[in-house]
């Protein structure tokens, strides 16, 4: 009789399906305006994001661009490439997208909150905001292959 139960039991665990692994976007992505790669990697349980490649990676005087814009002025003299950008993103399964994390804007200096989901096969959106993701703006970025 236990055998018969212990049979059933693991007959019916059977048909539980297992738990789906968290999507995770590794790679290099393009973003939308084609002036910038960002590669995201893991950084711990969360997801990172660093600018891997730049359309113009130099200045005028044939020098590497800076974070110029940096609120703080010790790190203006930082390269862009390699910069880490997207930080401390966390996979939220209820929502099927990595959030509560943090979009550095090298163009202007300032840091967003933002989220990034699947919007395709090989597609993501990734929304900046201030506040509520209401009233951020969302970006595609598209896989490099």
């Amino acid at each position: 009789m236990k055998s018969l139960l212990l049979s059933l039991l693991l007959w019916l665990r059977a048909l539980v399906p297992a738990p789906a692994q968290t999507p995770v976007p590794l790679g290099v992505w393009a973003d939308d305006s084609g002036d910038s790669h960002i590669e995201l990697y893991r950084c711990g349980e969360q997801l990172c994001g660093r600018l891997v490649w730049l359309r113009t990676p130099t200045d005028a005087n044939g020098k590497p661009r800076l974070d110029e814009h940096h609120p703080d002025q010790s790190k203006r003299s930082q390269p862009l490439h390699n910069m880490t950008v997207l930080q401390n993103l966390r996979y939220n399964a209820e929502n099927d997208r990595w959030e509560d994390g943090s979009l550095y804007d090298p163009d202007n200096g300032r840091t967003y909150s933002c989220y990034l989901a699947a919007a395709g096969k090989d597609r993501l959106e990734v929304k900046g905001y201030i506040g509520f993701s209401l009233f951020g703006r969302a970006h595609y970025w598209q896989r490099v292959k």
